[in-house]
């Protein structure tokens, strides 16, 4: 019985590394029809469809443990449909991928699902990804809290929002509009939808133009060059067969008190950049140096007081018997009093929100967001002038990701804490950092605030990434004629506050659906 199960149902795990066991990349994707009895023919073509399916063809003879989250992830993928279930079921399968790699997953199981026949169930808490499907079940602590299609679950923002969860952003923006009492009558779940809602209650105005967007981003005043790297590149397994230039000629800084982000599509050498910043890795060429001193080996010790790294997955670092031990390890290592060590623990849980009560239990009996904040305690605690996250909130959901954010400002903004972070998403990152470097095939394309980067949408696609929706929206907008809308917008709260101040200039037009 199971055995049929299995035969007609794949499972498409959270983290890759969890269903990856091959020594290949073409080994691993046949791995599963080779088990289910298929024909050693129907492998190879199986394998073959399914690596071009999910754009990992040119990697197939490739270790994967060479291979970035995003792209193990799509391995992973490979594997499960080179079986030709009947069923799949993905469960944050896409949370590693880049913004391109997404839109590209969504599309194969479009095409399995409307050509094939194929039922999709997708475990996810990105809720763009939601709103592209047939039904949508919303659970909350083990019980079946709201079920419909996606426009029947999306007018409910507040129960949505008390399980944890959001809306997409054009939903988000309608309801924050609503809620300011501008007559929107039906949600928008969709960019079509929020600029036909829009646009029948905007007018064409010269005073739009008085209009602006917050620039405070732009505006803030940052120290000294806290990183500095200068020509740097990075040759994985120089003079082999496998040999990767996975960064090339970069030259970049990162000042003193600010939120740096770091964005480019999977594979483009985003990780491999930050693991220069504490050591980890070793520059093949060029230098990079931190708070003015040249990283070298015996300045190591020193370079990771100023410098925290926290990988994907940062609950992985966890190893100890007891929460106080996992936090402690690191600062043990420094030869501090007791009475210290204690000291900076109870600080670090104070800022994390992490209950006293937790410290003497095991890391492996906490909940996913409970084991990613002792990581990052056991981080924090060395107070390192630098803190850098590696897609800090992957696979958290909105909640979760909202106090993630919560805490790296409160960091930043109270104890002058440098932040630097890589992620896929885009919201977040307009949001949050004021300035982002761009990252493409092992090259630095684009390094600015986060205002002018996200007005080079056409660019960032060419790249693999995207634009929140809410900057989409007003792109359209000035495009659709309303030349004067400001652009680009950031968030849902400058839209909110933006669009409010336009429709009361326009008359207060009436919405018409």
């Amino acid at each position: 019985m199971i055995w049929r199960v299995r035969k007609n149902l794949g499972l498409v795990l959270q983290n890759p590394d969890n269903q990856i066991v091959a020594t290949t990349v073409e080994e691993d994707v046949a791995f599963g029809p080779e088990n289910l009895g298929v024909p050693p023919a129907k492998i190879r073509k199986r394998v073959t469809g399914a690596l071009q399916l999910v754009g990992m063809d040119q990697y197939a003879e490739y270790p994967p443990h060479m291979l970035s989250g995003g792209q193990k992830q799509r391995i992973a993928i490979a594997g499960i449909l080179a079986m030709e279930p009947k069923c799949i079921v993905l469960d944050e399968a896409t949370s590693m991928l880049d913004p391109h790699g997404r839109k590209e997953v969504l599309e194969v199981l479009r095409t399995l699902n409307r050509e094939r026949g194929m039922t999709i169930i997708l475990i996810t808490h990105h809720m763009e990804e939601a709103v592209e499907a047939d039904h949508i079940l919303v659970m909350q602590e083990g019980q079946l809290i709201l079920r419909g299609t996606p426009r029947q679950i999306f007018e409910n923002v507040e129960a949505i929002r008390n399980a944890g969860l959001d809306v997409p952003q054009v939903t988000a923006l309608a309801y924050d509009l609503r809620q300011r009492g501008v007559p929107i009558k039906e949600l928008p779940i969709n960019l079509d939808e929020m600029l036909k809602a829009m646009k029948g209650l905007l007018k064409n105005t010269p005073e739009f133009s008085k209009i602006r967007t917050d620039d405070s981003q732009n505006r803030k005043n940052h120290g000294k060059d806290i990183i500095k790297i200068q020509n740097m590149g990075h040759v994985y397994m120089p003079g082999t067969s496998f040999e990767q230039h996975a960064l090339k000629n970069i030259t970049l800084s990162v000042k003193k008190g600010e939120i740096f982000g770091i964005i480019g599509h999977t594979g483009s050498g985003k990780s491999t950049l930050v693991q220069h910043f504490n050591g980890i890795l070793k520059a093949t060429s060029g230098s990079i140096q931190v708070d003015g001193q040249e990283i070298s080996g015996k300045a190591l010790k020193e370079l990771r007081k100023k410098v925290g790294l926290i990988f994907q997955y940062p609950e992985h670092q966890l190893f100890e018997e007891t929460v106080y031990k996992d936090i402690t390890f690191g600062l043990n290592k420094l030869g501090l009093s007791p009475q210290e060590i204690k000291k900076r623990v109870f600080h670090v849980i104070e800022l994390l929100d992490i209950s006293p009560e937790l410290l003497e239990k095991s890391p492996f009996e906490l909940s996913g967001g409970q084991k990613r904040r002792v990581a990052i305690a056991g981080v924090l605690a060395m107070e390192p002038e630098v803190l850098v996250l590696d897609e800090p909130t992957a696979g958290l959901d909105p909640r979760g990701s909202h106090e993630v954010f919560d805490i790296l400002t409160r960091l930043n903004r109270d104890e002058g804490t440098t932040i630097v972070m890589i992620s896929h998403n885009m919201d977040d990152m307009a949001a949050f950092c004021s300035r982002i470097a761009v990252m493409y095939n092992g090259e630095l394309k684009m390094c600015d605030t986060a205002r002018n980067i996200f007005s080079r949408a056409s660019e960032l696609i060419g790249y693999g990434l995207d634009i929140p929706k809410v900057t989409e929206l007003f792109q359209a907008l000035k495009a659709g004629g309303y030349e004067a809308v400001p652009t680009p917008v950031l968030s849902v709260r400058e839209a909110g506050e933006i669009l409010n101040k336009l429709i009361k200039i326009s008359g207060g037009a009436r919405y018409d659906q």
